[in-house]
C-alpha cells in the first residue's frame, strides 16, 4: 500500500531516512560482522532522527505576502482631479494610467515626456525624467504652442520604484494691474511711503486708479482722501526750471523727481502700447534719492517685490561693485534671461568695458545722489553697444547705486531689417543699372551676329561660330533679365486671375521638374478673391521655389531625394493680417501662395540673405543665386510681399501675399474691358525713320538692319541732335529713339517734337519697364520696345508700329 503524504509532506520524507537507517545497519553489520555493533549503530541513528525531526517540525513555514490583483478604476477613481492633470509611465515611457484632465489638455495618446508643447519645453520634460528616475524626484516649468503654461513635478514610485508619477497643473496668467492696485492700497504701499516713496496708479487718460496712502497724504494732506478718478497732473505744479512739486505746497515745498513705469507683462512680446497700459507713478523728493526715509528704516525687500514685477530693467549694486538685485527683466535684457543674476554687474559685461562700469559704480556710490548713463557693450550682444543708467541710491542704509537696462532686441531687430531693406534696394538700383547698360552691349551684339548670318548658311566655316556667340549671348540677356526682374524694372503684362488657375496650369510641368521620388500636393482654398499679376511671371516664381524645393530635398544629408512639396492657395482677410501684427504688410484683403517642403532647412545666418542677387548655398556651378531674387522682385513689382520661414532638420516654406484685386462699383471689370491687342500688321512699303541713339554699336547695328529691310534712314547721337533734324525741316514717318540719353533724354526730345509734328508716333528701345517708363513718360502713341531685341524683332516692331499708325 502506497503510503499518503500528511499536509506538511514530512511522510515521504521521513520513509526515505527509515529506508537509508536500514541499509546503513545492513552495511555495518556485512564489515563487522559484530551483531552488537550493528544494533548500538542502529539506535544512535533512531535517536539522532527523532531529535532532527522533532527540531524541524516546530519550525513554522514562513507566510509568503499576499496582493490583492489591482482594480484600475479604482485607481482612475482616485487620481480624478479637475484642476491637474495626473499620470503613470513606466520605465519603457509607456503611460500605465491617466486621469481625465490629461486627456483633455494633452490628448489620450500623450504620455510624458513626450507632450505637445514647445521644443524647450520638451527638453525639460527630458530632463526631469532623467532627474525623477536618478533622484526619485523632478519639478519643470513647461509652456504649450498657444501661450499655455504648466508647473510638472514627477515622482518615483512602485514596489520596484519602477513607476514615474506625474503631477500638472496649470499656471493661470498674473493681473498686473489688479495685484498692483491690492499692493498699493496694502502694506507694500505703506512700506514705500515709509522709505520716502509715495506710489499712485495712473490710467493712460491721466486719472488715477489707486494711490497710496502716503501719496493720499502729501497730495492732499488728508491721509483717508479718496485719490481714485482724481488728475495725477492736477496734483502737481511746475515752476521755472523744470522744478516739481506738490500742488498744495504752491511751490515751499521740496522739489519732487517722478519715476514712470508702464504696467505690462514683461513676458508679452513687443513693446507696451502707452494707450492702453497703466503707469505706476513713483515719487520721491529730489534731495533725499530714492528709497530715503525720516527714519532711516531700510525698504529693500519693499522695493525688491515691487522692481521685481516691473517691465524696466532694474538692478542694484553696492559701493564695492556687488550685485545686490536684479529682476528678470534686466536679466532679459542683459541677454541672460532665465539665469541667476551674477556676482558682479561687471561679469554682464565685455572685457574692455568692464573697469569703466567698476568705476562708474563706485563713483555713483560715493557721490550725490545724481544720475547718469554709461554706454557698454554685453557680453551677450558684443557687437551692439547699449546705454546703461545709473543713480545714486540714498536711504537704504548703506549707499547704492541703481541699474536700469532697457531691452534692446526688439530695437536691434527692426533696425537689421531697415539695414537689410536699404541694402535691398540700393542693390536694387545698381543691379537695375548694370542691366540696363549691358544691355545695351547684348543688343549690338545680337544685332551683329543676325547681320553675319544673313550672310552665311548653313555648313559655313563660320556659321556654327556665330551661332555659338548668339546662344552665348541671349543667356546672358537672361541673366540680365533676371536682375531687372529684383530691381523690379521688367516689363510686365499684369491680368486679373486667379491664382489656383495659375498653379494648375503649372502642376503638370513641375511634377516632370521635380522627379517621381518627390510627392507633389495641392491644396486651395474657397473665396479666393482675384489678383493682379502678369501670369507668366507668377509662373516663373512658382518654378523658381519648385526648383530650389527639389535642390533642397535631393541634397539633405542622410536623405534618399524623396519628400513632399506643398503648394497651396490660402484666403487672407484683413482680420487675419491685424493679427499677423506685421509692420511690413498693410491691413487689407490677400490671396497667398505657399510653396513649403521636407527639405534640410536654411540656417539662420543664410535666411536673411536668400533674397540678394548672386547669393546662393548650393555648389559651385549649380545655381547662379538669381533664383530667388527674381521671385522677389516679381513679386514686389506686382505688389505683393513674399517671407520665408524655415527650420534646419523640418524644411523650408515660402508665403507669397498679393492683394485682392477690387473692381469699383460701376466699371466693367478688367478682364473685359482689356482690348485684345492685334496680331503685327505687315508692313509692305517702306518709311523715313529717325533713329536716335547715343550708343554707338546699337546706333550702327539698328541702322544697317533697318536700311536692309527698305526703310530710309536718318541717325542722330543723342536728343538734341535729333531735335535739331526735326526743327529744320526733316519729315519722318517714325522716331525711334533711346530713353536714357546724355544731355536731353528721349521722352524730352518726344514732346519738343510733337509741338513740332503732334502725329508723329515715337517707338522707345529701352531696358528699364514698360509700365514704369508709361508713368514716368506720359507720352500718347508712343510705343515700347525692351531690349535687348534680334535684328528681326527690331524690323517688325518698326512694320507694325507704321502700319498701326498709317492713315
Amino acid at each position: 500500500m502506497k503510503p499518503l503524504p500528511d499536509r506538511t509532506g514530512r511522510l515521504p520524507d521521513a520513509l526515505v531516512v527509515a529506508l537509508a537507517l536500514v541499509f546503513s545497519v545492513a552495511l555495518v553489520w556485512l564489515v563487522s560482522g559484530d551483531g552488537v555493533l550493528a544494533t548500538v549503530f542502529m539506535a544512535a541513528m533512531v535517536v539522532f532522527a527523532a531529535l532532527a525531526w522533532f527540531v524541524t517540525g516546530r519550525r513554522q513555514p514562513e507566510a509568503e505576502p499576499e496582493f490583492a490583483q489591482p482594480d484600475w478604476s479604482v485607481t482612475v477613481a482616485a487620481i480624478d482631479r479637475p484642476d491637474m492633470a495626473i499620470a503613470m509611465t513606466d520605465r519603457a515611457g509607456r503611460l500605465t494610467c491617466a486621469n481625465a484632465t490629461h486627456e483633455a489638455w494633452f490628448g489620450v495618446n500623450s504620455a510624458p515626456p513626450r507632450l505637445p508643447v514647445d521644443d524647450a519645453s520638451v527638453e525639460c520634460l527630458a530632463d526631469a525624467t532623467r532627474v525623477a528616475w536618478r533622484d526619485g524626484f523632478a519639478q519643470a516649468e513647461i509652456a504649450g504652442h498657444h501661450g499655455e503654461h504648466w508647473w510638472v513635478e514627477v515622482h518615483r514610485s512602485g514596489r520596484g520604484d519602477d513607476f514615474l508619477v506625474w503631477r500638472v497643473i496649470r499656471l493661470s496668467s498674473v493681473d498686473l494691474v489688479a495685484e498692483l492696485v491690492g499692493q498699493i492700497d496694502g502694506k507694500l504701499g505703506r512700506g514705500l511711503a515709509k522709505a520716502g516713496i509715495v506710489t499712485a496708479l495712473v490710467d493712460p487718460d491721466g486719472s488715477i486708479r489707486a494711490a497710496s496712502t502716503g501719496f493720499a497724504q502729501r497730495a492732499t494732506g488728508d491721509v483717508l482722501a479718496d485719490m481714485t478718478g482724481r488728475d495725477f497732473v492736477d496734483l502737481l505744479s511746475q515752476e521755472e526750471g523744470e522744478r516739481i512739486g506738490w500742488a498744495r505746497e504752491g511751490g515751499r515745498g521740496a522739489a519732487l523727481v517722478l519715476y514712470h513705469v508702464p504696467v505690462a507683462d514683461p513676458d508679452a512680446p513687443g513693446e507696451p502700447d502707452p494707450n492702453t497700459t497703466p503707469s505706476l507713478m513713483l515719487v520721491v523728493e529730489a534731495g533725499q534719492g530714492i528709497g530715503a526715509s525720516a527714519t532711516g528704516t531700510a525698504a529693500a525687500p519693499h522695493l525688491e517685490a515691487l522692481l521685481s514685477q516691473l517691465p524696466l530693467g532694474l538692478a542694484m549694486a553696492d559701493r564695492d561693485g556687488r550685485l545686490l538685485f536684479a529682476n528678470p527683466a534686466f536679466m532679459r535684457a542683459a541677454g541672460r534671461e532665465g539665469q541667476a543674476a551674477p556676482t558682479y554687474p561687471t561679469d554682464l559685461v565685455v572685457k574692455e568695458d568692464k573697469r569703466a562700469l567698476s568705476e562708474s559704480i563706485r563713483r555713483f556710490a560715493q557721490g550725490p545722489a545724481t544720475a547718469g548713463d554709461i554706454a557698454v557693450r554685453l557680453a551677450a550682444q558684443p557687437d551692439d553697444p547699449v546705454s546703461l543708467s545709473l543713480a545714486g541710491v540714498r536711504g537704504l542704509g548703506e549707499a547704492a547705486v541703481l541699474l536700469g537696462l532697457t531691452d534692446t532686441s526688439e530695437e536691434t531687430r527692426l533696425k537689421r531689417q531697415v539695414a537689410q531693406a536699404t541694402k535691398m534696394q540700393a542693390v536694387g538700383q545698381l543691379a537695375g543699372g548694370v542691366a540696363h547698360d549691358f544691355n545695351n552691349v547684348l543688343t549690338a551684339t545680337l544685332g551683329t551676329c543676325d547681320l553675319m548670318l544673313m550672310r552665311h548658311t548653313p555648313g559655313d566655316s563660320d556659321y556654327d561660330d556665330i551661332q555659338q556667340i548668339r546662344a552665348n549671348s541671349n543667356r546672358a540677356a537672361s541673366l540680365t533679365r533676371q536682375l531687372l526682374a529684383f530691381s523690379r524694372q521688367q516689363t510686365l503684362r499684369p491680368e486679373v486671375l486667379q491664382l489656383p488657375d495659375v498653379v494648375a496650369d503649372v502642376s503638370q510641368m513641375l511634377r516632370r521638374l521635380i522627379g517621381e521620388k518627390i510627392q507633389l500636393v495641392v491644396t486651395h482654398d474657397r473665396d479666393l478673391g482675384p489678383v493682379r499679376a502678369d501670369p507668366t511671371q507668377l509662373e516663373q516664381v512658382i518654378v523658381n521655389l519648385a526648383v530650389n524645393a527639389r535642390d533642397a530635398m535631393q541634397s539633405r544629408k542622410g536623405g534618399d531625394g524623396s519628400g513632399k512639396l506643398t503648394l497651396a492657395t490660402r484666403r487672407v482677410t484683413t482680420t487675419d493680417v491685424r493679427e499677423m501684427r506685421s509692420e511690413i504688410i498693410p491691413a487689407g484683403e490677400y490671396t497667398a501662395l505657399i510653396v513649403e517642403d521636407t527639405g534640410g532647412g536654411i540656417p539662420p545666418e543664410h535666411l536673411g540673405k536668400i533674397f540678394e542677387p548672386f547669393f546662393t548655398t548650393k555648389e559651385q556651378g549649380k545655381g547662379t543665386g538669381l533664383g530667388l531674387s527674381t521671385v522677389y522682385g516679381i513679386v514686389k513689382q506686382s505688389g505683393g510681399f513674399i517671407f520665408a520661414e524655415s527650420e534646419v532638420g523640418k524644411g523650408t516654406r515660402f508665403i507669397v501675399y498679393l492683394p485682392v484685386y477690387h473692381v469699383a462699383p460701376g466699371t466693367v471689370s478688367e478682364p473685359a474691358a482689356e482690348k485684345v491687342e492685334a496680331a503685327p500688321s505687315q508692313w509692305a512699303g517702306g518709311g523715313r525713320i529717325l533713329l536716335v541713339e547715343d550708343e554707338d554699336p546699337v546706333r550702327m547695328v539698328a541702322e544697317r538692319s533697318l536700311t536692309r529691310q527698305g526703310y530710309e534712314v536718318t541717325s542722330a547721337r543723342d536728343g538734341e541732335e535729333g531735335l535739331i533734324l526735326v526743327e529744320e525741316g526733316g519729315e519722318f514717318d517714325l522716331v525711334v529713339s533711346d530713353v536714357v540719353m546724355p544731355t536731353m533724354d528721349g521722352p524730352a526730345m518726344a514732346r519738343k517734337i510733337r509741338k513740332i509734328a503732334p502725329e508723329l508716333p515715337v517707338l522707345f528701345m529701352s531696358g528699364y519697364a514698360e509700365e514704369q517708363l508709361r508713368k514716368e513718360i506720359g507720352i500718347a502713341n508712343a510705343w515700347f520696345m525692351p531690349k535687348p531685341f534680334s535684328v528681326q524683332q527690331l524690323s517688325e516692331k518698326v512694320g507694325d508700329v507704321l502700319a498701326r499708325t498709317a492713315k
